[in-house]
């Protein structure tokens, strides 16, 4: 196990420039919402051959009106996630910050997401997921591709015990993830309605072609397991010959995983997935009270923890995107196959 100082990491000396010879490494991160931007905005300064693997089962906000009135897949993540792998550069920036603008009004348009509009308009003129998101991508140049984990929207389900504060012993069904995210009470299970969704048939070849694969961070419950509720995927990511990544997140999230240990996150993924196994479990030095129990976790996954500074300097609960490309690029060289991309 690795505990290096927390200081600020500059990529300049670690980052393959964009253009030059030599393969470099193809890597899948899967997950949602801001912990999935993270990986993909720290992803996209080591690699070009990246691709995002997103949950579907969003039902809060605009995507969730989106996906009521249209019956769509909600978009919101996946819009995050392309806005994540746009460049740094102006063209980049102009973009990500147009498909993130909301509208402010008095009338239906009211919060909806200019990306989620743009996404959705494409899906009903080519009525094709994953070509609509390629040419999304391609508009915005983005350093990489987005698919959605599966064609149809999905519904999660968690079981939760003490939902109701009176009765703490009680054990609820859940319904949709904007509610699960904010649930009071401890989940104890999660599971997608329908129970066997068909999984994108580029995201599972991507994830079995993949040389690392990212899980994570993210929030727990409602955007990272879900991924190892959809068949198809589960299979491939235990079958690919990719080296995999759990990345935990800085903090326990009110409500969803309120309370919960860095180890503790490892055990109810295990419990959704017993037969996954990781190679390295990456987490912040700061956010791991107990190296030990946290390190046995990991053992049992088959895997073991990397200790890094990644969070933002501020003290915010969240990543730094340098700090966190600095951390996946030396666990991709020190970890992986001693590949072309070295």
């Amino acid at each position: 196990m690795s505990t290096p100082p927390r200081r600020t990491v500059r990529l300049r000396h670690l980052v393959r420039p964009r253009g030059t010879s030599g393969k470099q490494p193809k890597v899948v991160a899967l997950g949602g919402g801001m912990g999935l931007s993270a990986s993909l905005t720290a992803l996209r300064r080591i690699t070009g051959d990246l691709t995002a693997v997103v949950t579907v089962a969003d039902d809060g906000g605009s995507s969730g009106r989106l996906r009521d009135e249209l019956g769509v897949l909600p978009p919101g993540d996946l819009r995050k996630a392309l806005a994540a792998l746009c460049g740094d550069d102006d063209w980049g920036r102009t973009w990500a910050e147009v498909i993130q603008h909301r509208f402010e009004s008095r009338g239906e348009l009211h919060e909806h997401a200019v990306g989620n509009l743009l996404i959705v308009a494409l899906w009903e003129q080519l009525g094709d997921h994953v070509q609509a998101l390629d040419l999304v991508g391609k508009l915005l140049g983005a350093h990489g591709r987005v698919l959605p984990m599966s064609a149809v929207p999905l519904e999660l389900r968690a079981r939760v015990r003490g939902h109701d504060p009176a009765r703490p012993d009680d054990l609820t069904t859940v319904r949709g993830q904007a509610t699960v995210a904010l649930t009071p009470g401890e989940v104890q299970e999660v599971h997608l309605v329908p129970h066997d969704p068909p999984a994108v048939p580029e995201a599972v070849r991507a994830v079995r072609d993949a040389d690392w694969v990212v899980l994570g961070p993210g929030s727990w419950f409602s955007s990272v397991i879900p991924h190892l509720l959809v068949p198809e995927l589960l299979e491939a990511l235990i079958e690919t010959k990719a080296r995999k990544v759990l990345s935990l997140n800085l903090a326990p999230q009110p409500g969803e995983t309120d309370g919960f240990s860095p180890q503790r996150h490892l055990e109810v993924l295990a419990r959704h997935a017993p037969k996954l196994a990781f190679d390295v479990v990456l987490a912040d030095q700061d956010a791991v009270p107990d190296q030990d129990s946290l390190s046995e976790a990991a053992k049992r996954l088959g895997g073991a923890v990397e200790l890094a500074p990644v969070a933002a300097l501020d003290g915010s609960p969240k990543h730094d995107p340098e700090l966190l490309a600095a951390a996946y690029d030396r666990i991709f060289r020190m970890h992986g196959r001693i590949g072309p991309w070295r």
